[in-house]
């Protein structure tokens, strides 16, 4: 099993969740976290006294994965949250030693 952490555009949000709705995927979590990249922010004006913005919002989606659809679902992700300007993202694959559905105790894969 895989867990997937995509960090992504909040405006990319519904197009990213569509599309893994439309493959299967049902279990996901999203966090607002707040982060920079290689953009590092911007400035902004308030009031006029100018500020910089260096951590900007995103959006952090988190799915634990088979392994052997996370090809599909890395690719489903990617695609849905590209715009093609810095700061779409990045995608990070890790490794799942067990899943444990609480309700039932299923584990591993049947625990997704």
């Amino acid at each position: 099993m895989k867990k997937i952490e995509a960090i992504i555009q909040p405006h990319k949000l519904d197009d990213v969740k569509e599309a893994l709705k439309s493959i299967g995927v049902d279990g996901i979590t999203i966090t607002e976290v707040r982060g920079h990249g290689r953009q590092k922010g911007h400035r902004e004006v308030y009031r006029g006294m100018e500020y910089e913005v260096d951590f900007l919002p995103k959006i952090k989606i988190e799915t634990v994965v088979p392994d052997a659809r996370l090809d599909e679902i890395s690719r489903t992700i990617s695609a849905a949250a590209r715009t093609g300007k810095i700061g779409d993202g990045k995608i990070f694959v890790f490794d799942v030693l067990e899943a444990v559905r609480i309700r039932n105790d299923d584990t591993g894969e049947a625990a997704l």
